[in-house]
């Protein structure tokens, strides 16, 4: 009788593991191969790894970094390139838009000046600018390299030929801005002298750079570091183009940050994503239609596209308080509200977003490209601006008419997403940050530049 039990239990047991293991075959093929998906995707697309592009001449990049820290460039001497796009701010400056000259402080402590104004665009990131594959700088794209090979910049013809790279092109304006950089008429500098640069007119560009050559060759030190940056061309011949290369060479030696686990999923190592993030690639190179604009190894087509992002901030130019972004630049009525896609290397750090930081959480991105009418319509300054900049949402109901009929139709998803697909797709989004960042890119600020102006540095940092 023992013995008829046990065989009848064992025959149970028996069928139990035979049960377990049919359910486990259906719950297995229930589940999708997400590397076999999206490896499908990446080879249909043709989808590659990022090439940062070729090394920087250490002596370049030293003297590069020394100018771009010194507050000698800038008219009143009290702003330099890092206060706006700053290693311990991830190469930005935390502010939905930034401050210029007169301003004091670093980061969201920045105060603006007494009688300034903001400066109307967001600080962009400056990651992987090496990379050859960019053609286009600034939100407008004023700064482009055309179809010939050629520089096209707001200087045309007065662009010195020195200028090496189209990042270095870059690196011309931002010190011939009154209210970036060069500052205004009846400005004094931080020792009370009077800003000569302010009094350069605003269209002799040549004589801005010259003015600024003046100052920075006079320092002994700047002699030393540009005859090692090019020992082949006498101190009379050096223009600032030869200074905005060494600038773009040193954004280039330290920004560069593209080891993301999405680079190393592409080399080959599937665990280098989860889960969620390798479903949040499947939304973003498929139904969300992200790639459609994000696309490329910089995940920028690098053209200009009206989104009707909420109008804040001071407004730019003759539009003033709007920005009508690329339309400024060519005149065309498809450029109104339009501006250039942005690269999302490392976007998880560099908010806030969009071409006026309008947006603080990648939530609110998302779901303003899934619903713009309703994101729109309903944006709240008291969740996503800081106080001194809540009073110039511009929220006229024909403006936001205007700009919601010509929103560019390549937005619109294939269908809506649920609050888990737009985790995943920040999980994906998560997975082009290199955690390389964290660890390198606050030592870059010297401890002293050449002039012996103040370094801009965060006050109290973790360690220091």
């Amino acid at each position: 009788m023992a013995n008829s039990i046990s065989q009848q239990g064992g025959g149970g047991q028996i069928v139990i593991c035979v049960i377990l293991l049919i359910l486990s075959m259906v719950a297995c093929q229930s589940v999708p191969d997400l590397d076999a998906e999206l490896q499908t995707v990446i080879q249909a697309q043709r989808i590659t790894r990022l090439d940062p592009g070729p090394a920087q001449d250490p002596a370049l990049v030293a003297l590069g970094q020394a100018l771009y820290f010194d507050k000698i460039l800038s008219g009143n001497r009290d702003i330099a390139c890092a206060t706006c796009h700053h290693p311990h701010k991830n190469s930005g400056d935390d502010l939905p838009i930034s401050i210029g000259t007169g301003g004091v402080g670093l980061g969201e402590t920045r105060q603006i000046g007494n009688g300034r104004q903001f400066i109307p665009r967001n600080a962009p990131e400056v990651f992987n600018r090496g990379a050859a594959e960019w053609r286009t700088m600034f939100w407008d794209s004023r700064v482009m390299l055309g179809e010939d090979g050629r520089f096209q910049t707001p200087a045309g013809a007065k662009l010195p030929a020195t200028v090496a790279n189209l990042l270095a092109a870059q690196a011309m304006f931002p010190v011939t801005s009154n209210d970036e950089m060069r500052g205004a008429v009846g400005d004094t500098d931080v020792f009370g002298q009077p800003n000569e640069l302010a009094l350069i007119d605003s269209d002799d560009l040549p004589s801005i750079w010259q003015a600024l050559m003046n100052r920075v060759l006079a320092i002994p030190e700047y002699q030393t570091l540009f005859a090692a940056a090019y020992p082949d061309v006498p101190m009379a011949e050096l223009d600032f183009g030869h200074a905005a290369n060494a600038i773009a060479a040193f954004e280039i030696e330290a920004y560069t940050f593209y080891h993301t686990p999405w680079y190393q999923y592409l080399e080959g190592d599937t665990l280098a994503l989860s889960d969620d993030a390798k479903s949040g690639a499947l939304l973003f190179f498929g139904e969300a239609g992200c790639s459609r604009c994000h696309s490329g190894p910089l995940f920028t087509d690098q053209q200009h596209h009206n989104l009707a992002v909420p109008q804040v901030g001071p407004g730019k130019g003759d539009y003033a308080p709007l920005d009508l972004g690329r339309f400024s630049e060519t005149g065309n009525l498809t450029d109104k509200y339009a501006f250039r896609t942005p690269p999302l290397h490392n976007v998880t750090i560099s908010g806030p977003w969009m071409h006026n930081g309008a947006f603080n959480t990648l939530e609110a991105v998302i779901e303003h490209h899934l619903d713009t009418e309703k994101s729109l319509q309903g944006y709240d300054t008291a969740v996503h601006l800081p106080p001194d900049l809540r009073g110039t949402f511009q929220n006229d109901p024909a403006l936001l008419d205007e700009m919601l009929q010509t929103v560019d139709p390549q937005l619109a998803p294939a269908r809506k997403l649920s609050a888990q697909e737009i985790q995943q797709l920040i999980a994906f989004l998560e997975a082009l940050t290199d955690p390389g960042v964290a660890e390198n890119i606050a030592y870059l600020v010297p401890t002293a530049v050449p002039s012996g102006l103040s370094v801009d540095v965060v006050i109290n940092r973790e360690g220091e």
